[in-house]
């Protein structure tokens, strides 16, 4: 018999993907390496347009993109964005 869950393709801490039972809470785009909230104005306009979908990554947490390598948006997280562009 097979399993009727819903499965969800997460990126990791390590930036490989791995199969989850729990949707992520934060999205990103792979190529700009950079991560935002679900409802992203400046993410939803892009996927709107049709050229996000296919670099489109999720995870699990904020935390979980940091440690992948990914910047905070400017758009959706403009605090963390402040905090991460003094450091560099």
């Amino acid at each position: 018999m097979m399993s009727t869950a819903k499965r969800y393709n997460l990126i990791g801490p390590d930036g490989r993907p791995y199969t989850s039972s729990t949707p992520g809470t934060i999205g990103g785009h792979r190529r700009n390496k950079l991560y935002g909230r679900l409802d992203c104005p400046a993410a939803l306009r892009a996927l709107a347009a049709g050229g996000y979908v296919l670099n489109r990554v999720f995870f699990a947490d904020e935390s979980t993109a940091v440690a992948a390598g990914f910047r905070p948006c400017a758009a959706c997280l403009p605090e963390a964005y402040k905090a991460w562009k003094a450091t560099r």
